[in-house]
């Protein structure tokens, strides 16, 4: 006899106390791998040995049927369950637990006979818009029993094209239990997640969006150039070197078959392809393969994201971006699993969907919208917020964004925290420097000013950070420790005088510099330096360092950048 973690106790408790008290259909939401068959079984036994009743569990693919039933035995193998699947040459009706391919029984309801309850494993791939199979069947099943009751489950409560599953006219109308994919790392239920660092962001604002995702054409147009994809495939070569069990997300078949023959060709690695299209008898061996370990590396095009289980997975590649929440959710998802020797599952984002979607346990859904337009968000180059994409005044520090102005497709993975909360700290070289007078927006003319550092890393990149010598207390303190680390000179008192002193060459500068990027923060920061020589520099004459600045203290450190 199989034992629930307490929050999938917590979660089966949800939904009796939610069909005894309410008339609608509840849904469950467990993050990918964190054990929604233990629940579906419960929920079966339940039914079946205290209630007399039966079950029917629907899913839309041949592998989630599979593991359904796989699982099912191992983990009850005293409840009798039965297949009704086309594909699997299966068509039991009789056995009190079904499991069905909704392809195979949406016209059959009167064939399946009666059944108390409907469960829906992978529920958000249900569409939501007009009497699609699901909706048309559950109706059939209505008028065999009139009480039947639908119960979903998911790891994601949204969809692409639009957005939350649950609603009043919807299949599903109210979340009953939620639990997210932080606490269950926290209590060890799930494998740790790291992000490689190196931040870049690429640039996806020339793809359009149709059907609430970036056209497949333009996508793998975008990520198979060539210079990208060799690139990239050092990269991962590089970094997956101590790992097991590398699933990569392309764009398109020929972007795969690009990524493969550079694994193969220029590093002699054995590699693997997996299409919608591979036959069945190649894609089971790629599998099996993969999930025994006998191969490391292997690439797919959009049919490993939902359902997929191979707990040896402790790398996840997106070279491709995504539109969808769910898709980004899911995919990252593959790593989930504990498995043994399995400290982490490193993700290498070459899309910028991390950027775009947030960390992965702080997913941002939006709102649908017209199908048409930009990638939905871009990087401020003054204050580094991630902001709407159409917007061409930055809400927060007040940049104007010219029109010739783009971010590059880049090679690197993007750093952003995959998990909120998460901190890398990444090192750069520093191009050049430029000094200038801050004044914040909106505040008063006769506030202190700032002087604005704003370090070039890169083509069109730079990292910023902001220095007060015209407060007082603390922040002026702060202001003359960091001043004193680079000058002989001693620290001025306005953010002018400073800048003139800064860009005369009374400062030395770094070489390198050390950022902090927490996920889900919206401003990385510069907290370390590799600096040169102070350099001797000669004061004018005149200059009074005996007069201290009487300034504010009135300031918030989280409110840079001004």
């Amino acid at each position: 006899m199989f034992k629930l973690r307490p929050y999938q106790q917590q979660a089966v408790e949800a939904v009796y106390e939610h069909l005894r008290t309410r008339d609608d259909n509840p849904v469950v939401v467990i993050p990918t791998a964190g054990g929604k068959t233990p629940v579906i079984t419960t929920i079966c036994r339940d039914a079946v040995s205290r209630w007399n009743g039966r079950v029917l569990i629907l899913a839309h693919v041949k592998e989630l049927l599979e593991q359904a039933v796989e699982k099912l035995n191992a983990i009850a193998p005293d409840l009798m369950v039965g297949v009704y699947s086309a594909g699997l040459n299966c068509r039991d009706t009789l056995a009190p637990v079904i499991v069905a391919g909704i392809q195979s029984v949406y016209k059959r309801a009167g064939e399946l006979g009666f059944y108390d309850l409907i469960l829906i494993d992978e529920v958000h791939t249900v569409p939501i818009e007009g009497d699609g199979i699901y909706r048309s069947f559950l109706q059939d099943m209505k008028e065999i029993n009139p009480n039947v009751r639908l119960i979903g489950l998911t790891a994601t409560p949204y969809r692409m094209k639009s957005g939350m599953i649950c609603g009043e006219d919807n299949l599903l109308n109210h979340i009953c239990y939620e639990i997210g994919v932080k606490e269950l790392i926290n209590r060890g239920y799930l494998c740790p997640l790291i992000s490689k660092a190196g931040k870049r962001v690429p640039d996806t604002s020339s793809l359009h969006v149709r059907g609430g995702e970036f056209i497949a054409s333009e996508t793998e147009d975008l990520m198979d150039e060539d210079n990208l994809v060799i690139a990239a495939c050092d990269e991962i070569v590089s970094y997956t070197a101590n790992r097991h069990s590398c699933l990569i997300f392309a764009s398109g078949i020929k972007h795969a078959e690009h990524i493969a023959k550079v694994l193969r060709q220029d590093y002699n690695l054995e590699v693997e392809c997996v299409f919608g299209d591979t036959p069945s008898l190649f894609r089971s061996q790629h599998l099996d393969d993969f999930k025994s370990g006998r191969l490391k590396y292997l690439v797919n095009v959009g049919v490993l994201t939902t359902g997929f289980d191979a707990p040896c997975i402790d790398c996840v590649v997106l070279l491709r971006p995504t539109n969808s929440p769910g898709l980004y959710y899911q995919s990252v998802g593959r790593g989930f699993r504990l498995h043994p020797g399995k400290e982490n599952t490193l993700v290498l984002d070459y899309g910028g969907n991390i950027m775009r979607h947030g960390p992965v346990d702080m997913v941002r859904v939006k709102e649908p919208g017209n199908g048409t337009g930009e990638a939905p968000a871009k990087t401020c180059p003054e204050c580094y917020s991630v902001i709407y994409a159409g917007y061409m005044t930055c809400p927060d520090c007040g940049y104007q964004f010219l029109q010739q102005e783009q971010q590059k497709i880049t090679s690197k993975a993007e750093s952003a925290g995959i998990l909120s909360g998460q901190t890398s700290y990444t090192d750069y070289d520093v191009h050049s420097i430029e000094y200038s007078v801050h004044h914040k927006r909106g505040a008063p003319e006769d506030a202190p000013k700032t002087m604005r550092v704003e370090y070039s890393i890169g083509f069109m990149q730079s990292i910023s950070e902001w220095v007060c010598p015209e407060h007082s207390g603390w922040v002026r303190a702060k202001f003359e420790s960091w001043w004193r680390n680079r000058s002989k000179v001693p620290p001025p008192h306005t953010a002018e005088e400073a800048v003139n002193l800064a860009s005369d060459g009374a400062l030395a500068v770094p070489r390198k510099i050390i950022v902090k990027s927490v996920a889900g923060e919206k401003y990385d920061r510069v907290v370390d330096y590799e600096l040169t020589q102070i350099p001797d520099y000669a004061l004018e004459p005149g200059w009074n360092d005996t007069d201290p600045y009487n300034g504010s203290d009135d300031f918030d450190e989280d409110d840079i950048p001004f």
